[in-house]
């Protein structure tokens, strides 16, 4: 195995080596392995939890007492446990997801399976706030109270800041397992620890939260999100490499990738990873800090390295930022492909006539989506009957799709998709369909005083 691989480090005082290892629930294994064997890291954290992730973790865990955490949560400490012990890596992760105390179980499990006795695990609970949702709550963005839902709520979670996840480590963990959590938080908990930074060090945390929200989607900054053959090309997208980043004490840092790894980390991938789902760079409401990130600097510092600087804050908001999960019902899908002349207008009847079908053979009354996949189905125009073709397509997919709370509605979709093989209209091909659960979100705001993290020490 190779050494592990040193950015240039930027004057002045001591560093702190962060990595990420995932930027959601599905990422890749093989290069947190990698960051975590030879990447000579401090923390590695692993942001794992979406809206929707969390919602669908509260269906599990309803099924199942022991259920609701990231279900990759066993793979990726296998793959990372041991290497982190050896190098004295500390690891953090929203694995949780809905059960952070059974995650935190399954972690140590692990630590014991391998071998590694002793390996201490905060669990961080508080997140939940199920208990205090009350139907008067006035939902985000005009959406009315939450009594004005028409869905069964499955859950609701704050998310938690820096705070707990530093208390944790500095009570001794070795891995943090939390569930709800802003995302940047994953390491600026890490980073002000290490650096002893204060709770109003509006400052330094905004700096933190810049760091965060550049590693937190893995490889969007080391040149995955950013590609586009031909235009901004990058090299070695089947291996792309985990970033990290090497701070310093005022928040500045040097984002880098491991030699050997695919990618790339130019001022263009970081600028665009800076930017990525924020509403307002002056203005980045996270717990920790209004995060202001319209100073920073960016500055090429070597062959995949940038250094950042110049990132701020101000005073953190009074309130957390809820997300509230409902049960919504099924989600039937069925896609038909047809090719040749007249395919379009071929793929258009079908959708018809399986319309048709479902409102008046099994009495629909909901909306149903059609889409014409390879015709503007993205954007629309196709569903549009007004609209002409851009162009006459050598071949189209159709996908017809409807959400219900009756199982019988939702099979009988995937049928009369499948029906069209031998119904008409003519050459339809490749029929698939499923009904898998869906899951619904709204947002809330609650204040802060409200949610009360707590933390737990197992040890393997």
């Amino acid at each position: 195995m190779a050494d592990p691989i040193q950015p240039p480090a930027a004057p002045g005082g001591r560093r702190v080596r962060i990595g990420c290892g995932a930027g959601f629930s599905n990422d890749r294994i093989d290069p947190a392995r990698d960051l975590a064997e030879r990447g000579g890291l401090d923390f590695l954290f692993f942001e794992c939890l979406a809206e929707r992730t969390l919602a669908n973790a509260h269906a599990l865990r309803a099924a199942d007492p022991k259920a609701g955490y990231d279900p990759w949560l066993r793979k990726r400490m296998e793959a990372v446990l041991r290497p982190c012990r050896e190098a004295g890596t500390r690891v953090v992760s929203n694995m949780g997801s809905a059960n952070p105390a059974a995650a935190g179980e399954a972690v140590a499990e692990v630590a014991r399976a391998l071998g590694l006795q002793g390996l201490r695990v905060a669990v961080v609970e508080g997140d939940d706030v199920s208990a205090l949702m009350t139907p008067d709550l006035e939902l985000m963005d005009g959406e009315g109270r939450l009594a004005e839902v028409p869905l069964r709520m499955t859950g609701a979670n704050a998310y938690l800041g820096h705070e707990p996840i530093a208390r944790a480590l500095a009570e001794g963990a070795e891995v943090v397992i939390t569930g709800r959590c802003a995302d940047p938080s994953l390491a600026v908990g890490p980073l002000a620890h290490a650096f002893g930074w204060a709770a109003d060090d509006w400052a330094r945390l905004g700096a933190g939260t810049l760091v965060g929200h550049l590693l937190e989607c893995s490889t969007q900054v080391t040149g995955g999100y950013y590609a586009d053959p031909g235009r901004k090309d990058v090299p070695g997208l089947a291996f792309l490499g985990f970033p990290f980043a090497e701070v310093a004490e005022d928040g500045s840092a040097v984002i880098g990738k491991l030699d050997g790894t695919g990618g790339m980390i130019s001022r263009g991938t970081v600028l665009e990873q800076m930017l990525y789902e924020v509403h307002d760079p002056a203005a980045y409401l996270t717990p920790d800090v209004t995060a202001d990130f319209s100073g920073a600097q960016l500055t090429e510092a070597g062959r995949d390295r940038v250094a950042i600087s110049g990132g701020s804050g101000r005073a953190r908001p009074e309130t957390l930022k809820v997300t509230i999960g409902f049960d919504g019902g099924f989600l039937s899908e069925g896609e038909i492909s047809y090719a040749g002349p007249n395919a379009l207008a071929r793929a258009k009847l079908a959708g018809e006539v399986i319309e048709t079908r479902m409102r008046e053979v099994h009495g629909h009354q909901g909306p149903i989506r059609a889409d014409l996949i390879g015709l503007s189905a993205l954007h629309g125009s196709a569903r549009d009957p007004e609209a002409p073709p851009p162009y006459e397509p050598a071949e189209v997919r159709l996908r017809m799709a409807l959400r219900t709370h009756d199982r019988d509605l939702a099979e009988a979709l995937p049928r009369e998709v499948e029906g069209a093989w031998l119904s008409g209209p003519a050459g339809g091909g490749g029929a698939r369909g499923r009904v898998t659960p869906a899951v619904a979100t709204r947002s809330a705001l609650l204040p802060r005083e409200l949610a009360r993290p707590s933390i737990r020490m197992i040890v393997a």
